[in-house]
């Protein structure tokens, strides 16, 4: 049999920021939505602390992609190799090699290898554009390793609902409804050309400006789950990127229902936004609020939708 044709690319960047720090930042996959821009989540399959199983979906060429990946984590040598497949030649996944050197006081090397068979859709310049664009973006992220405790922040918040989690999760779904329902949102509009893969543009009104803000995400929903991932492509400053879940906890009593949001500030916008002199400490604040207002509104509402069908019942 002939041996498969194949595209090689492979390229090295310095980075401003230790080895070690960029290695973490490769390595820590669950954390990719909040810190590289294509990515829409990674679900973590499975772990030994050496061998991963992965599930990345991510956005190419304006299209969410799904596949599987397995990984083995050299952190010693600092190299990371992965095979990702559902490759459109059968029997051929791409396949590749992160590896990090030192070069000098913090900073490193960071070089990408990436193999990929010949086939539709697939050609060089296309794999060079892709090692360049996920090289770019590892750096745009490892050169703030010094401030993402700062940049960097998570929260959650939730509500008891003593009603049916398929209303709950029903409302939580149905986000094209959501401007006659939700009084903060004032347009949403909703794509979903594959089911449980969904497009949105939200309108949303910040209360203390009256200013609207305008925001574009992509929804993961996981229905026999009870969750829904978002992802935000447009983020309103000073957020510079944005990735939740929304997620359902069934229990004797009802269903706990939960918003999970992880942000990344843009540092250069928290003075415009929140006038001069605005410090990151006020912008996590700010966001803190805005977001927590947001999501607390709709679980509340998610409640109502879901307790008050139970009492119609009855």
């Amino acid at each position: 049999m002939p041996s498969q044709r194949a595209h090689f690319a492979q390229h090295t960047v310095p980075v401003a920021a230790p080895a070690d720090v960029v290695y973490g930042l490769l390595a820590d996959s669950p954390r990719w939505p909040v810190l590289l821009p294509s990515y829409v989540h990674v679900e973590r399959i499975d772990f030994d602390g050496t061998e991963e199983s992965l599930r990345l979906w991510r956005l190419r060429h304006g299209q969410v992609c799904s596949s599987p990946v397995r990984r083995v984590l050299r952190a010693a040598e600092r190299r990371i190799t992965f095979e990702l497949d559902g490759s459109p030649v059968s029997g051929a996944p791409t396949s590749g090699v992160w590896s990090v050197a030192p070069d000098g006081a913090g900073r490193c090397l960071v070089t990408l290898r990436h193999e990929s068979p010949a086939g539709p859709g697939s050609t060089p310049e296309a794999l060079e554009s892709d090692v360049r664009a996920e090289l770019t973006a590892l750096c745009e992220a490892a050169g703030r390793w010094d401030r993402l405790d700062e940049l960097l922040l998570s929260f959650e918040d939730s509500v008891h609902v003593s009603g049916s989690p398929e209303l709950v999760y029903d409302f939580l779904y149905r986000v094209e409804d959501w401007a006659d329902l939700v009084p903060h949102v004032e347009r949403a509009d909703v794509t979903e050309d594959r089911p449980g893969v969904q497009e949105a543009v939200l309108h949303t009104c910040e209360p203390d400006t009256g200013r609207t803000l305008v925001s574009e995400c992509v929804r993961l929903c996981f229905p026999a789950a009870g969750r829904i991932v978002h992802k935000e492509t447009l983020t309103p400053d000073p957020v510079a990127s944005h990735y939740g879940e929304w997620y359902l906890e069934p229990g004797e009593t009802g269903v706990r229902v939960v918003s999970v949001h992880h942000v990344m500030l843009r540092e250069s916008a928290v003075e415009s936004v929140l006038g001069e002199g605005a410090l990151l400490v006020d912008a996590r604040r700010h966001v803190r609020e805005r977001l927590g207002r947001s999501s607390t509104e709709a679980l509340g509402l998610a409640r109502w939708h879901a307790e008050s069908a139970v009492r119609r019942l009855r």
